[in-house]
């Protein structure tokens, strides 16, 4: 390995440790049968592999619409609280010459959802690596659509590994350790999962552990050779404070600031606005959020969103326009509600939808640099049927940025962080778990008549642009184009710009699930085949061996 390589990958770490001979990567031997170099393999074993594919996937199994169940068996474990899995008894081997290291493990996970339809096993799960790349792999056993007989691929490399930032640690017993190496699906993965999450996407981080096959001393964590050796007796260096410039004086804290000789003219505050008033109008751009809207419009749900009371669709989310309240700059306290109402339908069974929630009278209000959304709730549970409905509920909690002022008569917050309360989850049947990140929001509201607020609306005239009422995203597969009135995202198999794929709609095809990231593509494949079990997923992988050289592995 050459001398200036950082050996931040598993081959790196071992060659260096193999190089300096102070591992368990080598057993000790007499100077008679010392061999004259290092051996060409190095066997590893006791190797565990910590993965939980993609934690959005689990929530969905775990969530009422999937009625799913994760299972484990070969002596795989999962963590409490849906967690990842553990896959044990690895062994492999470590390649002196190509720094290439390959461990399989024992293990298996079968999900299943949807009564059966959705039925996958990963087994025979293997780790490989080379430099600072890397891939698992594993055997697929699921059912091809429409069939009921099983398909099994094997050997399919889900998962591309980055070990380019991931350094070596120690573990009980001498196990090197690698701790959380990025991974993203392959282009194989996706097809094993017939498209239902896209090549690249995000997948659970991986935890390697490994241990030599020979016993001896503990494994050392390899010295980075990029780095000088630490001189013991000088004190260790800050890295947050600035260096020290030996040929100047030594600052005196305590002494009052100097003027910059350059200066001639000290800086000048901007002129302040009127900092408190009534708010004229506004907007409330916010989408709730975009895993949720897919999977309404999607295959699963085959539902819709509907607009009404002025809200209009604005991007991938939704306006709420005609904003009022106060406003006080000095306090930084901001009160706005606003019209409109947005309303989730979907799994229609005789007639009538079992998912119906309801958004309206939504309000902004942030005090002290804390904020909340809150908003009228009608929900159906679906195992009753019996409509729940909530006057002024905390939905989300709020943390805008910065100090609240007003820039040309127009107060704004772009982009805030929301995370669901637990009164919000209560709205979605507990399918989101409070702390769930929701859609950002962004609010701006005019103090002043003449003032014009973003997106060209006046804030006098009590309108607020937002695109055409009823833009339809879903039903011809078109993006804010005029559709149906007050409906957004239109059910129709296939629909959207996705073509059906799960979740549907142009953001990607997401699960509604407690936390879950949204799977983009077919989950079906042609748009056809979704008319399995009402609308219920089925996921086929179809037979497909890894191919050499795969991207990212």
């Amino acid at each position: 390995m050459a001398a200036n390589r950082r050996p931040i990958a598993l081959a790196a770490a071992v060659a260096t440790v193999a190089a300096v001979g102070a591992t368990a990567f080598a057993l000790p031997a007499t100077a008679a049968e010392a061999p004259a170099g290092p051996p060409a393999q190095i066997k590893l074993k006791d190797g565990t592999l910590d993965w939980g594919f993609k934690e959005s996937f689990r929530k969905y199994l775990a969530s009422p619409f999937s009625g799913g169940k994760i299972t484990v068996a070969g002596g795989a474990k999962q963590a409490a609280n849906n967690g990842a899995f553990t896959f044990v008894d690895g062994v492999g081997t470590y390649d002196m010459k190509t720094h290439g290291t390959k461990t399989g493990f024992k293990g298996s996970v079968h999900f299943t959802a949807h009564e059966g339809v959705l039925d996958v096993t990963l087994s025979d799960l293997k780790v490989a690596t080379a430099g600072t790349t890397g891939a698992i792999t594993a055997d697929v056993r699921s059912k091809p659509m429409g069939s009921k007989e099983f398909v099994v691929q094997d050997d399919v490399e889900l998962a591309a590994l980055d070990l380019s930032a991931v350094k070596p640690g120690q573990g009980a017993g001498g196990a090197m350790v690698f701790k959380d190496i990025p991974a993203t699906l392959t282009k194989a993965g996706s097809t094993a999962f017939n498209g239902q999450y896209k090549e690249g996407d995000k997948l659970d981080p991986a935890t390697l552990s490994v241990v030599a096959d020979k016993g001896g001393e503990p494994t050392k964590p390899p010295v980075d050779p990029t780095k000088p050796p630490v001189d013991p007796t000088k004190p260790p260096v800050d890295p947050t404070k600035p260096p020290v410039d030996p040929t100047k004086p030594p600052v005196d804290p305590t002494a009052p600031p100097t003027t910059d000789p350059g200066q001639t003219k000290p800086p000048v505050d901007p002129p302040v606005e009127a900092e408190q008033g009534a708010i004229v109008d506004g907007n409330l751009d916010w989408g709730v959020l975009g895993r949720f809207r897919d999977y309404v419009t999607g295959p699963i749900a085959h539902g819709k969103v509907e607009l009404s009371g002025g809200a209009v669709k604005s991007g991938d989310g939704f306006r709420f326009p005609k904003g009022k309240g106060s406003f006080d700059g000095e306090k930084q306290n901001l009160s706005a509600s606003f019209d409109g109402k947005v309303r989730f339908v979907g799994h229609e069974e005789g007639g009538a939808y079992t998912l119906d929630l309801n958004f309206s009278a939504l309000k902004v209000e942030v005090k002290g640099g804390k904020g909340t959304l809150v908003a009228d709730v009608s929900t159906k549970d679906r195992a009753t049927k019996k409509v729940e409905t909530f006057k002024a509920l905390t939905i989300a909690d709020l943390t805008p940025a910065g100090e609240l002022s007003v820039v040309d008569g127009v107060v704004k917050l772009a982009g805030v962080p929301a995370k669901l309360t637990a009164g919000g989850s209560k709205a979605f049947g507990g399918m989101y778990k409070a702390g769930q990140e929701m859609d950002a929001l962004t609010v701006a509201v005019s103090v002043d008549k003449d003032a014009q607020l973003p997106g060209g609306s006046a804030g006098g005239a009590g309108g607020s642009t937002g695109g055409s009422t009823g833009g339809s995203t879903g039903g011809a597969g078109t993006t804010g184009g005029t559709g149906t009135a007050g409906t957004v995202g239109g059910g129709s198999v296939g629909g959207g710009s996705v073509g059906g794929g799960l979740g549907g709609g142009s953001v990607g095809g997401n699960l509604a699930a407690t936390g879950s990231s949204a799977p983009s593509g077919a989950l079906m494949g042609a748009a056809g085949a979704l008319a399995v079990a009402g609308g219920a997923v089925v996921f086929a992988a179809r037979k497909r061996r890894m191919v050499t050289g795969n991207e990212q592995g």
